[in-house]
């Protein structure tokens, strides 16, 4: 939900214009960019901006660089698909803390990683370190099985070692293949990229079905339903709008930072989405998602009381920016530890 103070956009009836600029600059940007540079993640791996909560973020930078086969955006997607960064959570498999260690596994892997004489599964600082370094302990086992290392370790982390070793890489199960996929997809939106990022091929279709909406009023929970007469909230609106090109996307604005690369703010291009919190270190206290339109300008629910709309971007709370790729989406958990 935007803040009340925030400038508002223009009204409804004075965009039309507007809307067909940006319209076209969209199709163009959609259609024409798609010779640039990737994003791919290579060299010194950093951290996305905010991605990983202050608190945890030197912890992960520090531990991620433990061994060749982690880094430290893959140990934060790992941090994330686990338990979505909350220390406290204790799953229905009785695994717990924020690397979700289950009873065993913690005996014989955790680690005191902040020297304070006990190992303490409850402990960020004992739980991430030990995390990593089971990362690092199942690479060893199967550094000589073929194929990609990483891949294999994080095979071994789901399936177990011996298994990785036995079908020569990711074995043909289907859980393990997932696990794989869906961690190295999250690990391109936890890096800071090092090139530019990859235009969306569906955004012009997303700005399309929100142009629509332009003018209906807010409703905190709105999905669009014809019970609630077609009315949206902030993450309601960008989740209809990429529902509409074939990419689902979670409800919440916080997840929907993690569908993908993040591009600064000089790179932004129509369909991105841009966050605002009042938590400019932590992703997970985002509040607030719209749709970017170009010229510093996107399309959102605001709040109660207001309509969907044209806003600047440029606030003291912008967050940053999301580019949704298909893959980013599909690896988003929708419920498990912390999120249900």
């Amino acid at each position: 939900m935007r803040k009340v103070w925030l400038v508002a956009g223009a009204s409804v009836g004075l965009c039309m214009s507007f809307v067909a600029l940006l319209v076209v600059g969209t199709y163009s940007a959609a259609a024409g960019l798609f010779g640039g540079a990737g994003s791919a993640l290579q060299g010194t791996i950093g951290l996305a901006k905010g991605a990983v909560p202050a608190a945890y973020q030197p912890l992960v930078q520090k531990w991620g660089n433990l061994c060749p086969a982690i880094n430290p955006a893959l140990l934060a997607a790992q941090l994330y698909q686990e338990s979505g960064f909350n220390p406290k959570v204790t799953s229905h498999a009785n695994a717990m803390g924020i690397a979700q260690f289950i009873p065993g596994t913690w005996a014989s892997h955790g680690i005191d990683g902040d020297k304070d004489g006990d190992r303490d599964v409850w402990d960020p600082a004992d739980a991430i370190p030990s995390a990593a370094s089971y990362d690092c302990e199942l690479a060893r086992y199967v550094k000589n099985v073929p194929g990609d290392r990483t891949n294999n370790m994080l095979a071994a982390y789901n399936a177990g070692a011996y298994r990785v070793i036995k079908a020569g890489g990711v074995p043909r199960i289907s859980e393990t293949q997932n696990y794989v996929r869906i961690i190295r997809s999250l690990e391109k939106s936890f890096a800071r990229p090092v090139g530019r990022v990859d235009p969306s091929r569906q955004a012009a279709g997303a700005i399309y079905f929100a142009q629509k909406k332009l003018g209906t009023p807010y409703l905190w929970g709105g999905n669009g339903t014809p019970e609630q007469q077609g009315r949206f909230d902030c993450s309601g609106l960008t989740q209809a709008a990429y529902r509409t090109v074939g990419i689902e996307l979670p409800r919440v604005a916080n997840d929907q930072y993690n569908a993908g690369p993040h591009p600064s703010r000089d790179e932004l291009l129509p369909g991105d989405l841009v966050f605002f919190s009042d938590d400019l270190t932590n992703s997970r206290a985002i509040r607030h998602v719209g749709l970017y339109v170009g010229g510093g300008y996107m399309i959102n629910a605001p709040y109660t009381g207001a309509v969907i709309r044209f806003d600047k971007i440029d606030t003291p709370d912008y967050f940053g920016a999301t580019r949704v790729t298909e893959d980013g989406a599909k690896a988003l958990p929708t419920t498990g530890p912390g999120r249900a």
